[in-house]
Formats: C-alpha cells, structure tokens, sequence
C-alpha cells in the first residue's frame, strides 16, 4: 500500500492537488529540469541526496572481534542477513566502529549494490553498509525514494564485477525530485503507522519463532506435552 502510494505521489506525480485532485491527470504545470533531465512539478526542485539524508559510510571493526555469543553490539558486514524488511540478527563485535541508529536504512553498497533493509536495533556497520536517515524527518518517503533508486543500482550491479561497490561519493551525490514540505508531511503522516505495523508484526513473527524452537524439541522428547 505504501509503495503504491509512493509511486502514485512521487512517480507518476499525481499526488492530490489543493482541490484533492491528482496533479499531473488534472493538468499541473509541469517544467523541464535540466540536472535530472526530465520535468517535474513546477514546486518541486532537484536535490542531492547528502542534502536530503544523513549518511554513514560502514567500516569493519577488527575481525577477531566478531562473535555469535552475543558479546557486544549487533553487527552487519554487509547484505548476508538481510531479509524481507528487517536483517537477521546473527553476528556480534564487542569493537564497534561505525553505527546505524534504530529505523535507518541499511543500504548495500557492494555487490549486489542497493539491496535494502532497516535497522530493528541500533547496531554496528561493515564497509559493506551505509545508514540513512532523513535530515527533515521524513523517513518513509527516504524509504521508498532508496527504493526507486533501484534501476539505477541494477544498471551498477549490471555493469560491475562480482566486486563492485559504491563510493561515497557516487551515493552522496545521487540526484532526485525533492517535493515541498507540506506534501512530505501528508505523505509521512499516510505511511508511517504502516511501517510501524510492519516492525510490529516482525517483532512478535521473531518472538513466535523463538518460541516455537524453544518448545518443539521437549515437545518431540516428552518433556513437554500436550494435554
């Protein structure tokens, strides 16, 4: 739903206008932006990503740090957790380096580049990762904007080697149609009670999981059973 109404609103720009009409099918003015070599809204204007985002290039702690006993903050190397929505949390260091804050994007910058999920927790990023979060504190259109960057981190994928990666540089300086604040705030305030639902469920979908593996095994021995 908050995809489609990304798409709906930011893509397509059909967003509602001051009479809760689409914009562009009721005739919006539209003009040409020369950076981003098409036309967008006649509000909106071109920006860079740094300008929009907070971003924090991962780096690796020591590898002799690394550990699976819980020793320390939670620690992602890069996508090989990564899930659905939320990463898997397998991998500790007790010599954190670079950190994500609780609900940034993670974003994969080597290959495959552009793979995205959000952080449950507060945790530690190898160079493998960057963290966003949005400098105006509009996060979930942040999310789907680093979601419609896609085709262009495909073509990266497509035109790299098994090594490929992303610079600083190159993803500070993505440039994107930035729309004016009262349309973030209509967005914002649309779609994040879905993506509250959505850690929501993940977390009690964990908690079920951990129950379930607790349980199964006394249940199979006797220890445990059913009356």
């Amino acid at each position: 739903m908050a995809k489609t109404m990304y798409n709906y609103w930011f893509v397509q720009f059909d967003f509602p206008n001051e009479n809760g009409k689409p914009y562009k099918s009721s005739g919006g003015k539209m003009i040409w932006n020369e950076v981003l070599k098409r036309k967008i809204p006649e509000s909106w204007e071109n920006r860079k990503l740094i300008d929009v985002a907070n971003i924090t290039m991962g780096q690796s702690p020591n590898g002799e740090s690394y550990n699976e006993v819980q020793d320390g903050m939670i620690f992602f190397q890069g996508s090989t957790d990564f899930g659905w929505r939320y990463p898997k949390t397998r991998m500790y260091t007790n010599a954190p380096t670079r950190y994500a804050l609780e609900d940034d994007i993670l974003l994969s910058v080597r290959a495959p580049i552009g793979t995205i999920n959000i952080a449950m927790n507060n945790c530690c990023i190898g160079r493998g990762l960057s963290a966003l979060n949005s400098r105006d504190h509009f996060q979930s259109f942040l999310i789907y904007q680093m979601n419609n960057f896609k085709k262009k981190f495909d073509y990266l994928n497509l035109v790299g080697t098994t090594f490929g990666s992303m610079t600083k540089d190159e993803l500070q300086n993505l440039e994107l149609a930035y729309p004016k604040k009262d349309l973030l705030q209509l967005f914002e305030s649309k779609v994040s009670f879905i993506e509250k639902k959505i850690k929501s469920n993940t977390k009690q979908n964990q908690q079920l999981s951990a129950l379930r593996d607790w349980l199964l095994p006394m249940l199979m021995n006797g220890q445990v059973k059913v009356e």
